[in-house]
Order: C-alpha cells, then structure tokens, then sequence
C-alpha cells in the first residue's frame, strides 16, 4: 500500500507541494504496494502498477489490456512528442487510476478502466531512484525549469533546487540557469512525499574552504594574482581569488584620484592585484591595484621644482582650498590663502571650479608626504612689491570707505589694498567715539598717506592731515585764559559739561565750574544744546585741551590771575580751594595753589574720564 504520506505537501516549500501534488495527482492514500505490485502477483487494486498491452488508438485514447474483465483507456496526450507513438501490441507498465465500483460501474464515461503510462513511469522511476540515492550524495542534473522559490533539476526524476541554494551570492535571474548541467548535494529525502531538495551552492562553499585554505598556506605579501571581481561598494571591491575575497580599496586602485570604484572596475571583470596584507587568522586580505604600476611620486622631484609654474586640472574644491592635478597620481593644494594677493576669498568656488584648466608655482614638495603644495597667486605681480611707488608718504589718495570698526575706517584703495583711517587721525578738534560720527560705508574720501609698512602689508590714512592742525597756530591765538566765550552744550558726563567753542573744538567744563553751589548732577544745570557763556581757564596746547569756568564769568579779572603758563596764583584773599578745582583734566588741576595756600580737604573727581 502506498503510505498515506505519500502525496501530501513538501513541509519546508510551497512550492515542491504545488509540483509534486500536480505530478502525482490521482494516486488514492489507500492504493496498494506498489513494490509489491511490481515484484509479485498481479493486483488490480486503485494505484497499483501493471503490465498493459495495446489494443487499439484512437485519436484521443489508447485502449490498453491489463487482463480485467474491462479494458483500460490511457490518454493519447500522456505520449510526448519527443518518443515514438503508441503502436498496437507495445508493452509497458501502467498505473491503474480507476476501477468498477461494487455495481458494475466506472467513472470513466467510456466504461473502461482508467490508467495512466505517465504516472508509473515516475513512480518506477522514483523507486529505482531510492536504490541509489542517499543524502549527503553529489548528484548531476540539468536545470528544466523556473518554479516559485526555485528550480527543478532531472536527475533522473525531479529534484527541488531553491533559489537560496543555486550559488553563494544569489543570482539576479535564476532563470538564466535553465538548459545548464549542474552539479548538487543532496540536502534532504522524503520518500514518503517523494521530495527531494538539493544545494549547488553547499558544494561551492566546500570546495572554495578546500581553496581558501590551499590559497592562505601559499598566498604571500606583495605576489600578484588574478582575481574576480564579485562586489562593488563605495570604499572598494571584492575580489574573489579562488576561494577566498581580498578587498580592493579605493585607495588602492590608482595613483590619481578617483570617485567611485566602478570607474576603474567592474562585477565580473577578471582583474590583476597585488596582495597588501594577509590576516590568516581573520581570513582577511587587503589587495593593491596600483601597486603593480611605478608610482610617480617616486620622481617627482625630478619632474617638478620649486617656484616653477606648472599647467593643471582642479579635481577637487574645499573650503579650505581646491586640489589641482598636475598629472595622473600627482595633485597638489592650493590653499585659498595662496588664491589671490588681493582678492578677498571667503570659498574657493569664487575663483575656481572643477575642470578648470588653470597655471600654478610649486611652493613647496614633500616627496615622503606625497604632497604638493601650489600657489595661483604667485603666477601674477604681487602688487605689494612697489606699493610705495603708487603709495608714496604724505601723498593724498582717494578711497572708498570699504569696512568701519570701534577703532577706524578701513578704505579701500584699489582692490586687495586697504589703508586704515584711525580714529585719532579723523578730526583736529572733535574727540571721535567711533567712526560713523563722521564716516559712512562707500562714502568716497579723499586721505593722506601717513606710513606704509610693506612687510606687514600695512598702509595708514590720515584725514585731518589734510588741513592745518588748528592747535599749532589758531587755537592760541583765538583762545585765551580769562576770555569769556558763547558755547553750546554738546555732552554732559558725571564729572563734567563739554562746550563746543567751534565747528569740532570742545572745551571742558567742569562740574566744579558750574556753579558756585557744589553741583551732585550736572544736567540740573545744564541741558545738551543750551548755549551758555563760558570763560577760558586754560588752554593746553600739548594736551589739546581748553579748561573752561561758568561760575566765574561774573567774576571780576582782578579775582583771578593767570599767567600765560595757565598757573593759577592768588591776587585776593577772597580766592579759595573751591576756586582752584574747576577745569581738571588727565593732566591734573588747570590751576596750582601758592606755595601759602592750604592744602585741599576734598580730592577732585574723577577726571580720567574726562577722555
């Protein structure tokens, strides 16, 4: 009898159940023992394999004895094209599908015995098989056809090969193996569901360990090889050897930069490398391209010099410079400080791009490093060479005001060639806080040239230069102690008021000089802009500064004395220390006591700030 797992589903696959139950369908689970059937007495029980001799043909069936009381009936399509056809009196075995019932009667509508020459065919197939196939086995066969989840292969019946098994790398198209003769490992038998699975690939993985090993024992540091390129990622290759992959890297595939590694190889491609590096106990070996080609580094001091110009390609452009590849495997930086004397460069982008064809000078060549290091602007004049033939001292030159800082005005001169306006160099007179007070960014002005520094690339800019400094020969002259001016009010500080006598020139009044009453907060005296009377206490040429009194404009001359120096000395007994304190600068009192007058109880405010 056949076991009644004899035509269920193939556990482990969907697809070997769909085949096998297509390929034995009609066989009943209470059939009889075929062997039995094969080696003994005739049976004539449903699944039971006999001897049938052809009777008659017609054109969709063949009648076939099989010694019942009833003929049997094959269909004529069971016969293949490729075999002879059925002739009259032809012997063979036959698979009894279906017989009378206990009435009389068949489920064939002919009345006849239904039998298949396929089926037994298989199924005698199969059990010779069995005879000679274990698990374990390697079994040849050639690929017939694309299943779900893998391929059939005959080895004389058909065996499941899953896609998972057909190499170690799965293949993009399994179907390119069908019409191949292949070679398998029988993986697993189930006779009862006449499955069987076998692996192509468990046989590869066996033989490339037998090579890896063969491969590691004789392999050797710097030996070329040939090898197969297998896979491509984004830092190298894989290269198959012959039972074992060395890695490729990118570095190691040409002298001259590269982007990606399918530019100088591809899946497939049979290729020569060097070996690099051998890990035995890892199995890992690192492979060299380039390595079989002399590297050019080797000589390049005896291709390029120092401070020559050279014609090359930019290949690479960063933020700190741009690459330029003077010839294959030789590069060089230009670093964006050697871009341009002038210019400048906030990204190299600005001036180049990749492929531009563009001159360089070797700054330097560090053959160990395998470095270059290039220049562009040293292709050009570096205008600072004759700056000071276009820029002489004390010559007046037109700008543009290009940048203002706390501290000046930077205005440009020509492009790349900046000269610095200081803020101590803008006005004789008016004490300057910072630059906008008088200067606006692309204001056009016109300077004097004060220093210029070649080394340091330096150039200062004078603008109140241009005119007579007014302390040398007005101020004095216009200005004098004991004269009573008109002034309005331009800045008020906590030890003081600042008078503005003229366009630019400030006086100093201080706050002991507002009143005759001590004064905690000048602006309740005073207001910015309130033009008030003023007499001059002091005027210091060499300090730049007049010293000023509000509370002694009513005071009659005689009350006060000053000499010329601006020393203060008492004519009257009436003079006190209040009267001594007013107009105090960084240099100290406008006025000093007699040697007889007492000495101060209070000390001053502060004055520094008066700056």
């Amino acid at each position: 009898m056949v076991n009644r797992n004899l035509i269920r589903s193939l556990e482990t696959d969907a697809a070997i159940s769909a085949l096998f139950d297509q390929e034995f369908a009609g066989i009943d689970d209470d059939g009889a023992d075929l062997l039995g059937t094969m080696e003994g007495e005739a049976s004539f029980d449903v699944n039971s394999i006999v001897e049938g001799r052809i009777i008659r043909i017609d054109d969709d069936i063949v009648l076939v004895d099989v010694g019942f009381k009833s003929e049997g009936s094959i269909p004529r399509s069971e016969w293949e094209d490729d075999e002879d056809p059925p002739a009259i009196g032809q012997t063979f075995q036959v698979l009894i599908e279906d017989l009378e019932d206990e009435f009389g009667r068949v489920d064939d509508p002919h009345g006849m015995v239904s039998l298949s020459k396929r089926k037994a065919a298989k199924i005698i197939a199969w059990q010779e098989m069995m005879k000679t196939v274990h698990e374990g086995q390697v079994v040849t066969g050639t690929v017939t056809r694309k299943i779900k989840g893998g391929l059939l292969v005959d080895i004389g019946v058909n065996v499941f090969l899953p896609a998972s098994q057909v190499d170690i790398r799965r293949p993009s198209d399994i179907g390119d193996y069908i019409g191949r003769v292949v070679q398998c490992e029988v993986l697993k038998i189930d006779e009862a569901r006449r499955n069987i699975v076998v692996s192509r690939r468990s046989l590869i993985e066996k033989q490339r360990e037998e090579d890896r090993d063969a491969l590691l024992r004789d392999l050797e540091i710097g030996q070329a090889c040939k090898g197969v390129v297998k896979n491509i990622a984004e830092f190298g290759a894989f290269v198959d050897l012959g039972g074992i992959d060395g890695l490729l890297h990118i570095t190691d595939m040409s002298w001259e930069r590269i982007g990606h590694p399918s530019e100088m190889v591809q899946i497939d491609q049979e290729i020569e490398v060097q070996v690099l590096h051998i890990d035995r106990e890892k199995q890992k070996i690192a492979l060299g391209l380039k390595q079989l080609t002399k590297n050019p580094w080797e000589t390049v001091d005896q291709r390029y010099n120092v401070n020559q110009k050279y014609s090359g390609t930019v290949v690479n452009v960063m933020s700190y410079g741009a690459f330029v590849k003077l010839e294959p495997g030789i590069e060089g930086l230009v670093h964006i400080s050697e871009m341009s004397w002038t210019k400048r460069i906030n990204h190299p982008n600005e001036l180049l791009q990749i492929g531009d064809e563009i001159e360089v000078v070797i700054l330097g060549i560090d053959k160990a490093g395998q470095q270059l290091s290039l220049g562009i602007k040293q292709t050009q004049d570096n205008p600072w060479d004759n700056i000071t033939d276009r820029y002489p001292i004390d010559g007046t030159v037109n700008g543009k005001v290009r940048n203002l800082t706390n501290y000046g005005a930077f205005i440009e001169l020509e492009e790349g060639i900046d000269g610095l306006l200081h803020v101590s160099d803008m006005s004789w007179t008016r004490k300057i806080s910072h630059p906008n007070e008088m200067l606006e960014k692309g204001q056009e002005v016109q300077c004097k040239i004060l220093s210029v520094d070649q080394d340091r690339r330096r150039i200062a800019l004078g603008l109140k230069q241009l005119d007579t400094d007014p302390w040398a020969q007005d101020i004095p002259g216009k200005y004098q102690p004991g004269q009573v001016v008109k002034g309005a009010v331009t800045k008020i500080t906590n030890f003081g008021v600042f008078v503005g006598l003229e366009d630019g020139l400030e006086g100093l009044l201080h706050i002991s000089e507002l009143a005759d009453h001590k004064v905690e907060n000048p602006e309740d005296i005073v207001k910015v802009g309130d033009e008030i009377e003023v007499k001059i206490l002091r005027v210091d040429i060499d300090e730049r500064k007049i010293g000023l009194s509000r509370k002694r404009v009513e005071w009659a001359e005689e009350d006060v004395a000053t000499d010329s120096s601006g020393t203060a000395s008492p004519a009257k007994e009436r003079v006190s220390r209040e009267d001594l304190k007013g107009g105090l600068g960084e240099a100290g009192p406008l006025f000093k006591a007699a040697e007889s007058a007492p000495e101060p109880t209070e000390a001053p405010a502060e004055d520094a700030a008066a700056e």
